[in-house]
């Protein structure tokens, strides 16, 4: 594994750690406030761990479709991931695929199953991307990003406003889907990756792309960190002026939302390659390794294994709010018991990762 695998690895190994540390929080009424998703317009965090991982799926599409020199080839593998990736998603949501009543266990119809959600973006993002990059070549895909940034932002002004219940992205969700097929956790069916709003994601994808290429053709040296860190600088200097007109909004992931996150990724990964690739210290990559190498397969163990312990019981909470309460609240209280909950369960997800590392087994698709 060279160089640039390490630091891909490991960004795409601590991206996860986070996502799993946000996605289980003990309770999230006392959950510390940086690890909380900014309620509306706004940025925390948080709010950047979604968008790295379109990142850094896009710096790996950097490395991997150079090697596919037949079109024929290169489409049944694009084609072929995104439908499994997809698929995951939509499954991981319809799982466990019945739930308890007072007559006993009933099927969870599918009709009322949530379609587009956190892998079915991926999924796009890369499949999108690739065949952006790969029929567009890199001018195809600046020229994508520019209008998708742009029309986003036009399609969001012109047809409704930017509030949670007035945006394009739910009138089109709700026109194409209906309320069932949506997420409701915001209190009202809204899907914070929807139809629309995966268009700018993209670019987030796109923009992955091009800084793996850059680092692959200019090499790792203090020049091309220096231009990596300008143009994640100037990016998110863009986003700030476009803020006031167009707010940063990761719900419905606002074209000026794109340019922050973006800035912000082209500023972790120089200091990435710095550290791991100039100074050599790699002392404390593996535990973010295990992470990176299986990404997949572990974020659907931390998903599943949660939805199992909300399915299940103990006396009368579901098991992860029992173990919550009776465990982690009394020894730490609650925003520190919150956080050590998540912890403890990213914990679990590592073990998992790291006994698949020791036997040099792989899941990819």
């Amino acid at each position: 594994m060279d160089d640039r695998n390490l630091a891909l690895d490991v960004m795409r190994g601590m991206t996860v750690a986070l996502m799993i540390v946000v996605n289980t929080p003990g309770n999230g009424a006392t959950t510390f406030a940086p690890l909380l998703h900014a309620k509306w317009h706004g940025f925390t965090p948080t709010d950047v761990v979604f968008p790295t991982f379109m990142f850094v799926v896009g710096c790996a599409l950097a490395i991997t479709l150079p090697k596919y020199q037949d079109d024929g080839a290169f489409l049944r593998k694009v084609i072929v991931r995104t439908a499994i990736i997809f698929l995951l998603g939509y499954l991981m949501y319809w799982f466990p695929f019945i739930h308890p009543t007072e007559a006993g266990w009933a099927f969870n119809p599918i009709g009322e199953t949530r379609i587009f959600g956190v892998l079915q973006r991926i999924a796009l993002g890369y499949g999108l991307g690739a065949i952006i990059i790969r029929y567009g070549k890199e001018r195809g895909a600046i020229i994508f990003s520019v209008v998708a940034l742009l029309g986003y932002w036009a399609v969001l002004s012109y047809w409704g406003d930017y509030s949670l219940g007035g945006n394009a992205v739910l009138t089109l969700d709700r026109f194409l889907m209906g309320n069932a097929h949506l997420y409701h956790g915001e209190g009202v069916a809204f899907d914070p990756e929807g139809i629309l709003s995966t268009l700018p994601a993209v670019v987030n994808t796109l923009a992955g792309y091009f800084a793996g290429r850059f680092l692959i053709e200019r090499g790792s040296n203090y020049e091309t960190i220096a231009k990596l860190m300008m143009a994640g600088a100037l990016s998110i200097a863009v986003a700030l002026g476009w803020n006031p007109v167009f707010p940063v909004n990761k719900k419905i992931w606002t074209s000026s939302f794109v340019l922050l996150t973006v800035g912000i990724d082209l500023l972790a990964l120089p200091v990435l390659v710095y550290l791991l690739e100039i100074k050599r210290a790699r002392w404390w990559t593996y535990p973010f390794e295990v992470f990176g190498r299986n990404t997949l397969f572990v974020y659907l163990v931390s998903e599943v294994g949660v939805t199992l312990l909300y399915t299940f019981r103990i006396g009368d909470r579901p098991a992860y709010q029992a173990i919550y309460w009776g465990v982690f609240r009394p020894i730490a209280g609650g925003p520190v018991g919150s956080l050590l909950f998540a912890l403890s369960w990213t914990a679990i997800c590592w073990l998992v990762g790291y006994g698949l590392d020791r036997r040099g087994i792989y899941i990819r698709v």
